[in-house]
């Protein structure tokens, strides 16, 4: 049984390989692309709009919509990086009913290198919210004390996010193999299903944690209920 798509080996010469992992990373990342450029090569504004431009619209809205109630007061600027994380990990869950598909968010190599972009991508919009000064100074507040626990609180979630991503997506695939083995008519169908739907909370939460602590990297103050208390 295979842990991860990191043991698929495509090509291999001398030192250098090509495994399944690079792969199917590279062939989501080329339909995801194709796949926006027709779509919005012939946008509108008109009332007839193609029911291409109206899902992604839909898309779009929404998690503009998520990442202004996570806090964030100018959802545009994050849009893309943001929406980029969901699409990714949302397809590759997807394309798990495609024969032979094996989801690059399967292995850790791949899940660490998101939660690599997010490792970076949270003091580029820290610094470009704050300036240099004032984000590094949110890492000595309110005292120079919090510095070792603020690094450490930086480095621990970015394990986390890749750890969690992994553990999850893996988990998924072993459980189908195995039921695949045991009873390959009706249980598999079914723990498809549950893993697509698995496969898109996960796309969600990642989603959400990133936007989360780029809220907390540029200050911004959370939404507060009517009554005035804070969340």
């Amino acid at each position: 049984m295979r842990l991860s798509p990191d043991e698929i080996i495509l090509w291999q010469q001398g030192p250098l390989k090509l495994n399944a992992t690079i792969a199917f990373t590279w062939a989501l990342m080329v339909a995801l692309a194709v796949g926006s450029q027709l779509i919005t090569r012939r946008l509108t504004s008109e009332h007839h709009r193609s029911r291409w431009q109206n899902l992604l619209e839909i898309i779009v809205t929404g998690i503009a919509r998520q990442i202004e109630e996570i806090g964030l007061s100018n959802p545009r600027s994050y849009l893309g990086f943001l929406g980029t994380l969901f699409l990714f990990v949302a397809s590759a869950s997807l394309c798990t009913v495609l024969p032979g598909f094996e989801p690059p968010t399967g292995s850790l190599s791949t899940t660490a290198a998101l939660a690599l972009c997010v490792f970076v991508a949270v003091p580029l919009f820290g610094i470009q919210d704050q300036g240099l000064r004032g984000y590094l100074k949110s890492y000595i507040t309110p005292t120079v004390i919090m510095l070792p626990f603020n690094i450490i609180s930086e480095l621990s979630r970015t394990l986390a996010l890749a750890v969690r991503l992994f553990g999850n997506m893996m988990s998924g695939a072993m459980i189908l193999a195995i039921l695949v083995t045991i009873t390959p008519f009706i249980f598999p169908i079914v723990m498809t299903a549950l893993g697509l739907l698995t496969g898109m909370v996960q796309a969600y939460i990642f989603s959400i944690l990133a936007a989360v602590y780029i809220a907390a990297a540029t200050n911004t103050r959370q939404p507060r209920p009517d009554n005035g208390t804070p969340l």
